[in-house]
């Protein structure tokens, strides 16, 4: 294992050499690199360490057990009314001081498993420790299997319910995508899989109403997005173009929801694949629970193509 940040890392290539990417189990499982041809793919963002400690922005980070934001302290799921400790260490806060993206990547040590081949990894957290439990108590196991292609990465997460409950599932990923080319955010184009968007309140919150998401392909000039989309394409892909290059996220398996991330004046653009819409723990809407001893399976890809 490499070493960044006071991290161990372990990395994947794919069978032709084209394509590497590079883990961080002691952080959530971090994808703080993705290279194709040598070229990087994702944003490097505050690094490592401000990642685990604060979940600050870089690389491909899974948000879980919710992705984006709740509408106040806590939530009820499954039955259970759940009232949450206090951020400090264990969760990030918005700007309207809301709980966004879960548990703190410090707090989400992965183990992981051999697999006997360069171009794949498989890792897995154990969600039953005392102080996951009181963010979010019900017990499960996450496995994440990535598999290194020549053209693009795959990612599949896997959540097995392991106690006496059932558990809800509101995980999502947020992928930073600096695309190739070293065009000019000006000239990005953007391609979106998805027909609705989700109308928001002023804090970010679904209201449940959708409005028709027009245009779906567009340039990113002068734009600044952070939009919840809905009515995915099949399959839904989600793309951007600069200069001779395309990167396209696809989201294979499992996820219904997807948020698009794009501030104006930041090098980046975030391509979210969401099992379940913001605020889903505390509203329920589209909420899937999966039973004691189930499995609830998600894939998405990163595929790299020349234009």
């Amino acid at each position: 294992m490499a070493a960044l940040d006071g991290f161990a890392t372990v990395g994947i290539v794919s069978d032709g050499g084209a394509l590497e990417a590079h883990f961080v189990p002691g952080a959530n499982l971090l994808c703080h690199s993705l290279t194709h041809r040598g070229v990087e793919l994702l944003h490097s963002g505050h690094g490592v360490a401000a990642y685990a400690a604060q979940g600050k922005t870089m690389g491909i980070p899974l948000l879980h057990p919710w992705a984006n934001r709740l509408s106040r302290p806590g939530y009820a799921a499954a039955g259970k009314e759940v009232t949450l400790p206090s951020p400090d260490g264990q969760y990030g806060l918005d700007a309207n001081g809301l709980p966004i993206h879960g548990a703190l990547p410090g707090l989400l040590r992965w183990e992981l498993a051999e697999t006997g081949a360069p171009d794949r990894l498989s890792a897995h957290l154990d969600w039953s420790a005392p102080e996951l439990m009181a963010l979010f108590p019900f017990a499960h196991e996450l496995r994440v299997d990535a598999l290194a292609g020549d053209a693009g990465l795959e990612l599949v997460t896997t959540l097995r319910a392991t106690g006496a409950d059932a558990v809800p599932v509101s995980f999502g990923y947020h992928p930073y995508l600096c695309p190739p080319g070293h065009a000019p955010r000006a000239d990005w184009q953007v391609s979106l899989g998805a027909s609705e968007r989700l109308v928001l309140d002023d804090r970010m919150i679904p209201t449940g109403a959708t409005e028709a998401l027009e245009p779906r392909r567009f340039s990113l000039d002068g734009l600044s997005w952070d939009d919840g989309l809905a009515g995915l394409s099949s399959p839904p892909q989600f793309s951007v173009s600069a200069g001779a290059q395309t990167v396209t996220v696809t989201f294979d398996d499992g996820y219904g929801y997807a948020q698009v991330f794009a501030p104006e004046g930041q090098d980046f653009i975030c391509f979210e694949p969401m099992t379940a819409p913001t605020n889903a723990l505390a509203d329920g809407h589209a909420l899937t629970l999966v039973a004691p001893g189930e499995e609830y399976r998600a894939a998405f890809s990163i595929a790299v193509s020349d234009n």
